[in-house]
């Protein structure tokens, strides 16, 4: 059989599937928890990397800033402070949610706890924690891993500034999570300086449509197996086993209802949610915000995954330029995820309509090449880049980027003036600028 071809087929991988089976889906399950995952190359490439940013040739934004000051404005005079979903932060970012995987549950999320909390910027604890890894009160010999990162952000974290985020799948609902951390002492601190808030996932960034994945031994999937649905697709064995949980069920009267729950239920906490890009995304965001989210975080297609099949990762969802362009003019804070590493690609964001942006790989990667200082190097380089390119602009402040300080090279971006759910609309802006 070796001497048959297979003409316009990827026959090393149709092979793979032959003597592999299901587990050809998923990416080596030998490298779950030592690596991170994210679109191939043959997944779709993001416009957001083909926008070139453009400075003005007059800039009046300037001048009143020369006046204010007497002098002539430099990039140090950019102010980059931000008010993310109902948070005071130093920077127009956040740290994104790591979830129940080794990376976000062990010393490297503890790592990047304390220094995102001396970056002043807030920190999301990903879904799943408690369900899969249980929970246990400050005064219990052994401290939750969930507990363990809130701790690690409290005690480095400035006076009235950042904020920790907790994430809420269906797992953690069947768990009572938020009702848990609501009553615990040991958050206390957060509820009384108003930087707790509760985010309601309602998709996966990087699997849209599914829930969460984990690989799990066989004596763990034993554990869990009563919580989640454990799958024997990854090789004959067994030895190696999917944990899947549910992505929930939602529509525009459910959120609606879950929003009103959560600030009936909790009034001191913040209230965010989280949106798989999804073709209706535009519609789903003015959902959140009319129901009175303090902050829609939408993930890209483009973002990074601690376990996901690997046609989900390439295939499936909207990029997150196309995410931000059907937004539009967003109606409250909007933050953005998905391949957030350096200045260039925030600013595009913000630009686009984004308040903040979240670091999760390259949070991960830094935090793992120097755990001490590691993020806050990556952070320092981009808070650089952010200054010298908003004052380039000829702006002194995140809120005043605006989709006129970018420019596609067709002329103008894919379905800039389309959403899915609205019909076609005018394009004020020649150049391709969304109104």
């Amino acid at each position: 059989m070796t001497a048959l071809g297979a003409p316009g087929l990827p026959e090393r991988e149709i092979r793979a599937r032959a003597r592999n089976g299901t587990a050809e889906v998923f990416p080596d399950p030998a490298t779950y928890g030592t690596r991170l995952y994210g679109p191939g190359p043959t997944a779709v490439v993001d416009d957001l990397d083909r926008a070139r940013i453009v400075p003005p040739v007059f800039m009046p934004q300037r001048l009143e800033k020369l006046i204010d000051l007497a002098r002539e404005p430099e990039f140090t005079d950019v102010d980059l402070g931000s008010r993310t979903g109902g948070f005071t932060t130093r920077l127009p970012l956040y740290l994104s949610a790591f979830g129940s995987t080794r990376a976000g549950s062990g010393d490297l999320a503890v790592h990047a706890s304390r220094q995102a909390a001396r970056l002043g910027i807030p920190m999301v604890i990903g879904e799943n924690m408690i369900p899969v890894h249980g929970y246990r009160r400050a005064g219990d010999a052994t401290r939750s891993a969930l507990l363990a990162r809130v701790e690690a952000y409290l005690d480095a974290a400035p006076d009235g500034v950042g904020g920790v985020v907790v994430q809420q799948s269906t797992e953690d609902a069947d768990s009572e999570v938020w009702n848990l951390l609501y009553s615990d002492p040991a958050f206390r601190p957060l509820l009384e300086s108003g930087r707790l808030a509760f985010e309601l996932k309602t998709g996966q960034g990087a699997k849209p449509g599914l829930g969460g994945m984990t690989v799990v031994d066989r004596a763990e999937a034993e554990l869990l197996a009563r919580r989640f649905t454990v799958s024997d697709v990854l090789d004959p064995a067994g030895e190696r086993r999917l944990r899947c949980a549910t992505p929930g069920t939602f529509t525009d009267e459910i959120l609606r209802q879950q929003l009103r729950f959560m600030r009936n239920n909790f009034p001191k906490a913040r209230t965010w949610v989280k949106f798989h890009p999804g073709r209706d995304i535009a519609h789903a965001a003015r959902t959140a915000w009319s129901a009175g989210a303090d902050a829609v975080t939408v993930d890209g297609a483009e973002g990074g995954t601690g376990w996901a099949p690997g046609v989900f990762l390439d295939h499936v969802g909207l990029p997150l330029a196309e995410c931000l362009r059907r937004i539009g003019r967003p109606d409250g804070c909007l933050l953005a995820t998905g391949g957030m590493w350096e200045g260039g690609r925030a600013v595009r964001a913000l630009a686009l309509g984004a308040t903040a942006v979240g670091l999760g790989r390259a949070a991960l990667v830094a935090v793992d090449e120097d755990p001490e200082h590691g993020l806050e190097r990556l952070v320092d380089s981009i808070a650089l880049e952010l200054r010298l390119l908003v004052s380039a602009l000829g702006k002194y402040t995140v809120a005043a980027l605006g989709p006129e300080d970018l420019w596609w090279p067709d002329g103008r971006p894919s379905h800039a003036d389309r959403t899915a759910d609205a019909p076609p609309r005018a394009v004020a802006d020649p150049a391709g600028a969304t109104p």
